[in-house]
């Protein structure tokens, strides 16, 4: 009951400093894991030319597979493209000029490291050397580069909040312990009066403020886990997709770790303010 009392108010303002860190992790990890689906969208359209041998597509497909730009690679025969060009344009090219005038397909959805103007532009050039193919199409270098753009920003901007918090965290972690060992400054002094050593009356304001902050990482763990279930059965059920349990749960280890390093941290230099204080400076 006596740890309770005083560390009751530490493992509170903790475990809230704590679950807003967790959320603006879990929004960092949501907003990487979406920026690296649009850029695996982006998708090169390998045109083949007229009269090529057959299976030379589809062997090029299973070439290009083993390339590190490629994430996914689709072979489209001339059939599928007609087939996908009436679905779009509702037009059937086949009665109108008497044959399939379409050729053979390779559809390349890019790795994000190379969902980048100059990178397409180099697989444009690589491609564009084969014999059999005829042209590559690839998404406006404008718009490649406006996404990119916008990503590059979000990221800062959330870089920036995720270090602004990290400080807010760390003073108000400092300040909540720092306030726990003051209504103890008098029991320090005692000790010290007694003969106890310096490391003898940390000992226990560590471990005591040390078992707070696991006790708030666990807590902020657990309300985050709450929120995740209870938001996948009411409004986002594709929330794992996101943040998968195994990403949670480094999450959650980190929280843990943040929560008890920093907790031991601040009562580590709180107690060395009242072992050096003399007695009537205690009063102030």
């Amino acid at each position: 009951m006596s740890y309770w009392a005083h560390h009751l108010t530490t493992i509170i303002s903790v475990t809230l400093v704590l679950l807003l860190m967790g959320m603006i992790a879990m929004v960092w990890i949501s907003a990487d894991h979406e920026t690296r689906r649009l850029k695996e969208q982006i998708e090169l359209s390998v045109i083949m030319a007229d009269s090529i041998p057959q299976g030379s597509a589809r062997a090029l497909s299973e070439q290009l597979m083993k390339e590190p730009f490629a994430h996914q690679v689709k072979y489209i025969s001339k059939e599928e493209a007609l087939n996908n060009w009436t679905a779009e344009t509702g037009e059937n090219l086949e009665e109108v000029f008497g044959v399939n005038p379409l050729s053979e397909e390779i559809s390349i959805s890019l790795n994000e490291n190379y969902a980048t103007a100059s990178g397409i532009a180099a697989i444009k050039k690589q491609l564009e050397k084969n014999p059999i193919v005829e042209a590559v199409s690839s998404p406006e270098t404008e718009m490649v580069e406006s996404m990119n753009s916008n990503i590059s920003r979000l990221t800062l901007i959330l870089s920036v909040v995720a270090a602004i918090m990290l400080v807010i965290s760390f003073v108000l972690i400092n300040n909540t312990v720092h306030l726990t060992i003051y209504s103890r400054r008098f029991t320090i002094h005692t000790m010290q009066l007694v003969g106890a050593t310096n490391s003898f009356i940390r000992r226990p304001v560590i471990m005591g403020n040390l078992l707070a902050g696991l006790i708030a990482g666990v807590l902020a763990s657990a309300l985050i886990a709450i929120a995740m279930v209870s938001i996948s059965r009411t409004w986002l059920p594709e929330i794992y997709n996101f943040i998968p349990w195994h990403v949670f749960g480094i999450i959650a280890g980190a929280l843990i770790l943040m929560g008890m390093t920093l907790c031991a941290l601040a009562s580590c230099v709180s107690a060395n303010i009242y072992l050096r204080k003399d007695y009537d400076k205690l009063f102030k």
